[in-house]
C-alpha cells in the first residue's frame, strides 16, 4: 500500500510538472526552433561521457564486490551494472536499480547474500562521498555568482542540507560500528535500519582502505563525465561556448542533478526540467525554452545507455528468476538478518 501510494504521487507530481513547464504555446513554439535549429553532432561526446561514466561505476562495484570475495568478471559486472541502469530509470515504485543488483548479486555470490547488499551500499556511499567534493570544488567555481541571487542561493542552501544530512548519517553509521552501538540503538529510531547496516558496511570493509580511496577516486570522473553529458547538450543548443561556457554549466550542475535525485518525482522528470530553466535564466539569462530542452536532452542521453541496460536485461538471464515482489522480498530478508547479527 505504501509502494503504490509513494508511485501514484510520484506519477501525479511528474505529470503537474511537466503540464506546468509545457503549458506556453509560446515557449513550445520556441522550443520547436531551437529543436530545428540545433546542431545534434554534439551529442556525440555527450552520449560517450555517459557511457564512460557507467564503466566508471562498473569499475567501482567491481573492486568492492572483490573485497568481500565475489567474483562476477568484469563483463559480468558490466551486465549487471546495465542492467540495473534500466531499471533506475523505468521501474515504477520503491523497487529500483539497486534492488536488482543485489538481486542478481547475491544469485552469483551463493553464500554471501549479505556481502552483495553492502556492496552496493558501499557503492552507493562513495558515489555520495565523492559527490560532496565535487559540488564543492564545481560550485566555488562561480560561488558569488550563485549565492548573489536569493533563489540560486537557496537552492545551495538545499543542497547543503541534502549533502550534509547524507554525509552525517554515513558518519553516524562509522561511529556505530566504531563504538560497537548498534545493539544499542533504538528500533523506533528513525533509518534505524540504514544505520545499522552502514556500520557493518565500515567494518567490513575498513580492512580494505585502499580500495575505498580507489572507489572514491573513480566516483570523481564518473560525476565530472555525467556533468559534461549535459554541457554538450548545451552546446547542441548553441549555448555556453567555450571554457567559460563548460565552468557556468559546471558550477551549477551539482545544485540541480543532486535535488533532482530525491525522489519527488518519476527519475527526476519534471524537477529537473524546473530547476534547468530557474537556475539557467536567473544566472545566464538562458531562455527558458533552451534551459528546458538541455535538461531533456541531457537526460534523454542517459536514458539512451539506459535502453542497453534493457537490451542486457532480455538477454542476461541469472539462475533461478524471480518476480520483482520476490525480488523485493529476498532483499529484504537479508536486511533484516544483518540487522539481527549487527
Amino acid at each position: 500500500m505504501k509502494r503504490f501510494v509513494l508511485t501514484t504521487l510520484q506519477i501525479s507530481i511528474t505529470v503537474l510538472l511537466l503540464w506546468w513547464i509545457f503549458r506556453d504555446p509560446e515557449k513550445r513554439a520556441q522550443m520547436l526552433s531551437a529543436l530545428q535549429a540545433a546542431d545534434y553532432l554534439w551529442l556525440l561526446p555527450g552520449l560517450l561521457c555517459v557511457g564512460v561514466a557507467f564503466l566508471f561505476q562498473t569499475e567501482r562495484w567491481r573492486l568492492l564486490l572483490g573485497v568481500q570475495g565475489i567474483q562476477m568478471g568484469w563483463w559480468r559486472t558490466l551486465r549487471v551494472f546495465m542492467v540495473g541502469a534500466f531499471f533506475n530509470l523505468f521501474l515504477l515504485g520503491s523497487t529500483g536499480g539497486d534492488i536488482i543488483k543485489i538481486y542478481y548479486a547475491m544469485r552469483e555470490a551463493g553464500s554471501k547474500k549479505s556481502a552483495a547488499l553492502l556492496s552496493v551500499l558501499v557503492d552507493r556511499m562513495m558515489g555520495l562521498m565523492a559527490m560532496v567534493l565535487v559540488a564543492v570544488v564545481l560550485c566555488s567555481l562561480r560561488w558569488d555568482l550563485i549565492l548573489s541571487h536569493p533563489q540560486t542561493a537557496a537552492l545551495m542552501g538545499t543542497l547543503g542540507v541534502i549533502l550534509g544530512g547524507s554525509l552525517g548519517l554515513i558518519i553516524l553509521g562509522f561511529v556505530v560500528d566504531r563504538f560497537h552501538l548498534a545493539h544499542k540503538l533504538p528500533t523506533w529510531l528513525p533509518l534505524h535500519a540504514k544505520i545499522v547496516e552502514l556500520s557493518v558496511a565500515f567494518s567490513v570493509y575498513a580492512r580494505s582502505p585502499r580500495i575505498l580511496l580507489a572507489s572514491f577516486g573513480i566516483s570523481i570522473p564518473a560525476h565530472i563525465l555525467n556533468f559534461l553529458s549535459f554541457y554538450f547538450a548545451a552546446r547542441a543548443f548553441g549555448v555556453f561556448p567555450g571554457l567559460t561556457g563548460m565552468v557556468d554549466v559546471l558550477a551549477v550542475l551539482p545544485i540541480i542533478m543532486t535535488i533532482a535525485a530525491m525522489p519527488i518525482s518519476l527519475s527526476g522528470v519534471g524537477v529537473r526540467e524546473g530547476l534547468f530553466e530557474k537556475v539557467f535564466s536567473v544566472l545566464f539569462d538562458t531562455p527558458p525554452s533552451v534551459a528546458v530542452l538541455i535538461s531533456i536532452t541531457g537526460f534523454l542521453m542517459i536514458v539512451a545507455w539506459g535502453l542497453v541496460g534493457g537490451l542486457v536485461y532480455l538477454a542476461y538471464r541469472p539462475s533461478g528468476g524471480l518476480h520483482f515482489d520476490e525480488m523485493e522480498k529476498e532483499v529484504e530478508d537479508v536486511e533484516e538478518a544483518i540487522e539481527r547479527e549487527a
